[in-house]
């Protein structure tokens, strides 16, 4: 009986060794030459704008800067906007933010009436200690640098979009959000 036991122990152990052989043949994985994945990066510019030198030594604006200073004003975006598809761009801060007067906060304040009111205050909403501590107001020019890229503008803010990078399309919504006021 005890031969018959190991001899069945002993047989599986074969069976399963004979296995392991045939699979790791079939499926044979190769190591790469250079282990990990390459993950693209666009090259930002800033690394640039950091060597580079002004003539009086001072150091270059950042690229946002850059970019902002070189882009079509404000004023002459807000000229040409279009509220209607502000409104639209709107659709993308609906995911966090309500825009009807008298609308809850939801992960973020409700917007309405949001420019002139100072910021990091109001809307009975627990705003981050970054938004409090840079205070002033929500002028346009505040929302479209905020709205340009959120985390850059305001470090530490516990807003997580990433901003909205065309120029007409920030200018579409801040004059969506301008109208979208008691008193527009």
């Amino acid at each position: 009986m005890i031969n018959k036991f190991l001899g069945a122990v002993l047989g599986t152990c074969l069976v399963l060794l004979v296995m392991n052989f045939v699979a790791k043949t079939i499926f044979a994985s190769h190591a790469p030459a250079k282990p990990g994945y390459k993950i693209e990066v666009k090259e930002a510019p800033e690394a640039a704008h950091k060597e580079a030198v002004h003539k009086d030594d001072k150091p270059a604006a950042s690229s946002k800067e850059a970019e902002v200073a070189s882009a079509v004003s404000l004023g002459k975006r807000l000229q040409a906007a279009s509220v209607e598809n502000g409104a639209i761009v709107a659709k993308k801060c609906a995911a966090c933010h309500t825009l009807e007067k008298g609308g809850p906060n939801r992960v973020g304040p409700n917007l309405y009436g949001i420019v002139g009111e100072p910021r990091g205050k109001g809307h009975d909403f627990n705003f981050s200690a970054a938004m409090k501590a840079k205070g002033g107001t929500w002028t346009l020019d505040e929302l479209d640098k905020f709205l340009a890229g959120p985390k850059e503008y305001i470090p530490g803010t516990a807003m997580s979009f990433a901003g909205i990078p065309k120029d007409t399309d920030r200018a579409d919504l801040i004059a969506y959000l301008r109208k979208n006021s008691d008193k527009p």
